[in-house]
């Protein structure tokens, strides 16, 4: 892939600014909906001191800063809340004795599963990268980055289907016209990446969302006017709530409510046990997510050129992904990750600037504190994000199929690990310990592994890789 920016490329200064929003555009979302999915589940924890989405999205900034600097500047991706610790933190909430005990417990979770991170770019300095490669070669890793995008589909269809106009907690707006929303977007952005202009070819995702934003708010306005709610996408509370006691400095600034405030109040009621129950429920995620890791960095390796297993190294991008989660959790309360959506927005536009990525990770911090722009985003209706992430999505499982395409798929056994990881992937194959769940991703990893091993026990005699 040509890159309009390289890695190391620093767009101008206007430009930097517009791509770095589009960054955030691409991961806010589902940085943001993380605390809120662990709210709705913990009747006690939304009724008293919720988690805070806005601090989450702090503690995103942050953490990317960190891995940016453990990486040397190198890798452009961003970090954003994990999918893969909910399970692990509602069980922190779950086993607390208050709200207080548990803030402490998802902060005391985030450490031990960083730490997991740590040991083992610890042994990976010690061991090199060599075994990584003949453990997870491009047959194994290629159809693991292609089930990445592909396990996301199902999230991208259903978004497109929903707006974000309630009655009764219900969605009132009819499926057609949300999935026209989302449709337009999608176009929006295609063409503007196919047949934009300088500027416009750079910034596809943030032309498409504000065309969907404005399709959605019209739909929504002849509805209005009409009195019916089958076409009524948008809801505009997030931004009118802002405003509800009159222009106030709260409605332009507030402080995100971070989660180590209100851990400390529980420093006095834990116990051993808990604490136990705690690494339980983190620690063998954070194997789980490890194999997640190596999958993401080698599909940005293979959009900008060059293997970041090696330079960096693996031993930085762990220890920046580690530590970086140890941090964002500290504010956020959230274990974070590298991005799909940040890396099918480097692919999609071609831009791999790390610029772009810490410039997205200050602004992070700094818009956290900015009560509109938050609001702005919480109002975007499901189905654009939903048109949105079909493109991002989409990308990231190209790229994997892209990385297939250099295995000679005429050797059976190269088919039968690619076969595997393909069904088990898109077939939704998951195991269940107790608390922790193994997800779809890492089980079709794991599955390619061993049938891959199994099948390199005795080599053919002509092989192509």
């Amino acid at each position: 892939m040509k890159l309009i920016y390289d890695v190391k490329d620093k767009p101008r200064f206007g430009e930097l600014i517009i791509f770095a929003i589009q960054q955030l555009l691409a991961i806010m979302a589902a940085t943001l909906v993380v605390p809120v999915i662990i709210n709705s589940g913990n009747e006690v924890l939304a009724s008293t001191q919720p988690m805070s989405s806005v601090a989450a999205l702090f503690g995103a900034g942050c953490g990317t800063l960190i891995y940016l600097m453990f990486t040397k500047m190198r890798s452009p991706v961003f970090l954003g809340s994990s999918f893969a610790f909910l399970g692990s933190m509602a069980a922190a909430f779950a086993g607390a004795i208050s709200v207080q005990v548990g803030y402490l417990g998802i902060i005391l979770g985030a450490i031990f599963a960083g730490l997991v991170y740590v040991v083992i770019a610890i042994i990976v300095k010690f061991a090199g990268v060599n075994w990584i490669n003949k453990l997870m070669p491009t047959v194994v890793i290629g159809p693991t980055v292609a089930i990445i995008g592909l396990s996301l589909a199902g999230n991208a269809i259903g978004d497109m289907s929903k707006g974000s106009y309630l009655v009764n907690e219900v969605p009132t707006a009819s499926p057609i016209v949300t999935i026209i929303c989302g449709i337009v977007t999608l176009l929006v952005v295609c063409f503007s990446s196919v047949y934009g202009k300088k500027i416009g070819k750079l910034i596809p995702f943030i032309i498409g969302i504000l065309a969907g934003y404005a399709t959605a708010a019209a739909f929504t306005a002849i509805g209005y006017a009409t009195g019916n709610e089958a076409l009524m996408v948008s809801n505009f509370a997030p931004i009118t709530a802002l405003f509800a006691d009159g222009v106030t400095i709260n409605s332009f600034f507030t402080l995100p409510d971070f989660t180590f405030v209100t851990a400390l109040k529980g420093l006095k009621d834990i116990n051993a046990s808990y604490i136990v129950s705690v690494i339980v429920a983190y620690v063998p995620v954070a194997f789980v997510v490890f194999t997640e890791h190596i999958a993401d960095h080698k599909n940005i390796s293979s959009i900008i050129e060059k293997d970041l297993l090696e330079d960096p190294g693996l031993s930085r991008t762990l220890l920046g992904d580690g530590v970086g989660s140890m941090v964002g959790a500290l504010f956020g309360g959230c274990p974070n990750t590298t991005y799909g959506e940040s890396v099918g927005c480097v692919a999609i536009t071609r831009n791999a600037s790390v610029y772009t990525i810490l410039t997205a990770a200050i602004m992070a911090i700094i818009i956290s504190f900015i009560s509109p722009f938050v609001a702005f985003v919480n109002s975007i209706p499901s189905c654009v994000m939903g048109g949105v992430c079909m493109a991002l999505y989409g990308f990231i499982a190209v790229s994997g199929l892209k990385m297939v395409q250099k295995v000679d798929l005429e050797d059976n056994r190269n088919l039968f690990v690619v076969s595997a990881i393909l069904i088990a992937g898109i077939g939704g194959l998951t195991l269940t310990f107790g608390k922790v769940t193994i997800t779809s991703i890492a089980c079709a990893l794991i599955l390619g592994i061993i049938v891959n091993t199994v099948l390199s026990i005795k080599k053919p005699k002509e092989t192509n890789e």
